[in-house]
């Protein structure tokens, strides 16, 4: 909400992805009519007003069953503090224009909006606890994971190796200039003996009336610029990464990297060399087996997949990495020989079919092509 009108407007408005986490998994809320549960934020800081809405409830008296308690649910989640009332909320809604983005500025970039014809500003700052008023809006800006990151839980913000960095949007407001919250990332900077440290992504979200506009290769981008700036970073990492993220990942490296001497065409062609990951983790704070990926990326771009020397050559480079997990099946089989009856060790054969393997194998080698084309066509756009 960013002018009391956006209260009445469903443009506005966007719906959760998931609510098992707070529903259960049916993500079901028994007992009413035309129920609906309604959370609004303030565009910046975030203040939010909760409301629950339905045409009729049951009623344990007469219907000996009783609905489930929504409210409860909601309120386990959003910190206390929020507004019930609407005109609580729009008095908070003026004083709006006070909010300032939290800790330090690291990247300012434009992009073209067709809705409004012009270029609109957003900002990726870096925050941390100890910036005045950060936690409670933190409180309030982690409630979005739940509905929108399928395995979210809070994080303990009391831990300083914690680091947080925000994306905010600028706009105009009766001629004054205002903050948005557009997104987020939370990196957890892990110890590497003996003097090192790993940066591990946690939590990632751009909101979803910002999603699709890549806002999520800046804050990426920005964020291993940040760490590459740092002698103590080994390398970065994710945890528990979603396809979605591997992908946006591929394309920021492979953007990264591509100006590398050791990606040069020539390079490429000679195959997946140390100098690459050397080059990779020293300059940029890439991680080895990221590396090979960014690798074999730039290499499907230096390759004429029309010649057939050159595509059987890339084909057997891919292969020859996807085959390692089958050929450590084949080695715990050879050990399983040793040891296992006949009978039990047709059983572990039955599983392994060569003819699958291989059906596997030009499956997974597909799939990935598939998958490399679409980062190097968004890099052709970029």
């Amino acid at each position: 909400v960013r002018f009391p009108e956006d209260l009445e407007d469903d443009n506005t408005t966007f719906n959760p992805e998931y609510s098992h986490q707070v529903f259960g998994d049916d993500e079901v809320a028994f007992g009413y009519k035309g129920l609906k549960i309604l959370l609004y934020y303030i565009a910046g800081n975030l203040s939010t007003l909760f409301r629950v809405e339905y045409t009729s409830k049951v009623n344990e008296k007469f219907d000996c069953v009783e609905a489930d308690d929504v409210e409860s649910k909601i309120r386990e989640i959003i910190p206390p503090g929020f507004c019930t009332n609407t005109d609580d909320f729009v008095s908070l809604l003026e004083k709006e224009v006070n909010f300032k983005p939290f800790g330090m500025l690291l990247h300012t970039y434009s992009i073209h909006n067709e809705e409004a014809g012009e270029d609109i500003t957003y900002q990726i700052y870096k925050a941390d606890m100890t910036c005045p008023g950060f936690r409670e809006y933190h409180e309030r800006l982690q409630t979005f994971l739940m509905w929108f990151i399928e395995t979210a839980s809070f994080i303990d913000v009391d831990d300083e190796r914690w680091n947080y960095f925000l994306v905010f949007e600028k706009y105009n407001k009766d001629g004054a200039t205002l903050f948005a919250t557009v997104g987020y990332m939370t990196v957890y900077n892990y110890y590497v003996y003996p003097d090192k440290t790993r940066p591990r992504v946690s939590q990632m979200l751009i909101l979803p009336p910002f999603q699709g506009e890549g806002h999520g290769a800046q804050l990426l981008e920005t964020v291993h610029r940040y760490y590459m700036s740092s002698p103590t970073v080994l390398d970065i990492t994710a945890e528990d990464p979603s396809e979605n993220y591997v992908k946006l990942r591929d394309f920021v490296l492979v953007k990264l990297c591509q100006d590398l001497l050791c990606f040069s065409p020539v390079k490429l062609m000679q195959g997946f060399s140390q100098e690459m990951v050397t080059e990779a983790q020293q300059k940029l704070k890439i991680n080895k087996q990221h590396t090979r990926r960014v690798y074999e990326i730039l290499r499907l771009r230096a390759t004429n997949m029309g010649d057939a020397e050159q595509s059987r050559s890339y084909r057997l480079d891919i292969k020859r990495r996807l085959i390692g997990p089958y050929k450590k099946k084949q080695r715990e089989l050879a050990k399983m020989r040793r040891c296992l009856r006949p009978e039990e060790m047709t059983n572990q054969l039955n599983q392994i079919d060569l003819n699958m393997q291989r059906e596997q194998l030009e499956e997974s080698f597909q799939q990935l092509v598939s998958d490399y084309r679409r980062v190097l066509e968004r890099l052709a756009q970029a």
